[in-house]
């Protein structure tokens, strides 16, 4: 009882960052060790405490890297854990919490609304309640319509019982932008590369669950462009204007279809399902790929990346400086304070991914940088696109991965304010001038 007690009191004096990466650790070991379990693995299958580990982890970081074969290695008991950490992931581990609480019947307190406000990254503890319910009912609706239409496809290529299974684990993974497949033979979605049902589906349902549950609650809310929120206009006209720039530049790049094009653009940013090998790529389309995974989805989503909105400031601040003007759009002027966190989070998400990437190069050197860079990228932007390299990588290798992949689900802001601790008073100094640029 003593130590329940000071733990709790421990948690208590814990900023909500700390916290909820708390949550997200030991959710990601406890995976882990439900994926060693002999119940998880399959007959004949071996799968190493590092890959439960990676596996584990790019489930609850929603990334869909894989180290081994989710349906070669596990079980349909290990495939269900892996569904349900994703799902979790996808959600925030403190959304997931505060569900269970409410279908337990208890009240919320202003601790769990103020984690729910960091997780979801909203700016008010006002509504926490109703919106995590209408997220909740959303991720229902979304992922059931997602698993019909899915299994329409998937009944004509597996018995019944089987295609549901899939249909399901396919809709979770592709509403919480993880390209998780349990097909085997780490073929994802290749053999469906031309249907065109499947990838329409998967496509509507990653676009609205990288769109972020705010900007589809104000949609459905406002019911015309011109009454949503500034925040909604900038996140689905960024998000039209990624795709659509991902699928001309993949499609003058690759010999694909235009299909192809559309989806791997749609894919690239959050999700990481892939139609085409993308190790077949050329230097160009990988590139291409790179450019959106690290942009990534929407604030509030189930992506990672730098976000949308941040991309979109970045272009504004930009002009803004070229030509004098104040950067904003829609008739409305963005705030200092927004264009400043936008450099700073694009900032460290470039240290993240050059450090990571410049430690790779060093403990994987058979590989190309491209091949490295990319990996990295697309670990950071919580993506699951890979060239073919994740099952071959080191142990050292895939541990550097599994933490880039810890840091971009939470956030390289988030990460870097885990280590403060008490605020100290703030003294005010005389200002002097720079010379930059």
């Amino acid at each position: 009882m003593s130590f329940c007690r000071k733990t709790t009191g421990y948690i208590k004096g814990q900023p909500p960052g700390r916290i909820i990466a708390m949550g997200f650790a030991l959710v990601i070991l406890a995976g882990a060790l439900l994926l060693k379990l002999p119940v998880s693995v399959r007959e004949g299958a071996d799968v190493s405490f590092i890959d439960a580990l990676f596996t584990s982890t790019s489930a609850v970081c929603v990334t869909g890297l894989i180290a081994v074969d989710t349906a070669d290695h596990f079980t349909v008991f290990g495939r269900t854990v892996v569904a349900l950490l994703i799902q979790i992931g996808g959600l925030g581990v403190t959304s997931v919490g505060v569900g269970f609480i409410l279908m337990a019947g208890k009240r919320i307190g202003l601790k769990g609304r103020k984690l729910v406000r960091e997780a979801m990254n909203v700016d008010t503890s006002k509504g926490m309640v109703r919106l995590v319910k209408n997220v909740l009912l959303m991720t229902l609706c979304f992922e059931g319509a997602g698993a019909v239409l899915s299994f329409v496809v998937f009944i004509r290529d597996y018995p019944p019982l089987e295609a549901l299974g899939i249909s399901l684990f396919h809709s979770v993974a592709a509403f919480n932008n993880s390209g998780f497949d349990i097909l085997g033979g780490l073929q994802n979605m290749i053999p469906y590369q031309s249907n065109v049902l499947l990838n329409l589906t998967t496509s509507g349902l990653i676009i609205f669950g990288g769109l972020g549950f705010l900007v589809i609650l104000d949609v459905l809310r406002s019911r015309s462009f011109k009454k949503l929120c500034l925040h909604s206009k900038i996140v689905i006209v960024m998000s039209i204007f990624l795709i659509a720039a991902g699928m001309l530049s993949l499609k003058a790049t690759e010999n694909i279809t235009w299909l192809g094009a559309f989806f791997q653009s749609v894919s690239a940013r959050t999700a990481g399902f892939s139609s085409y090998p993308i190790g077949s790529f050329t230097d160009a389309g990988l590139f291409t790929l790179i450019i959106l995974m690290f942009i990534g989805a929407s604030p509030g989503s189930t992506g990672g990346g730098i976000k949308t909105s941040t991309f979109f400031v970045l272009i504004q601040a930009a002009r803004s400086a070229a030509t004098n003007q104040y950067a904003g759009a829609f008739k409305r002027k963005i705030p200092a304070d927004v264009i400043s966190k936008a450099f700073i989070i694009t900032f460290l998400s470039a240290i993240v991914v050059g450090t990571g990437t410049f430690i790779m190069c060093l403990l994987e050197p058979e590989y190309t940088f491209l091949q490295l860079a990319f990996e990295v990228t697309s670990a950071f932007g919580t993506v699951g696109l890979s060239t073919g390299i994740t099952p071959d990588l080191g142990t050292a290798g895939k541990l550097v991965i599994i933490l880039i992949m810890f840091i971009g689900r939470l956030g390289p802001l988030t990460i870097a304010s885990l280590w403060t601790f008490k605020p100290t008073a703030n003294a005010r100094f005389t200002e002097e001038g720079i010379t930059i640029g």
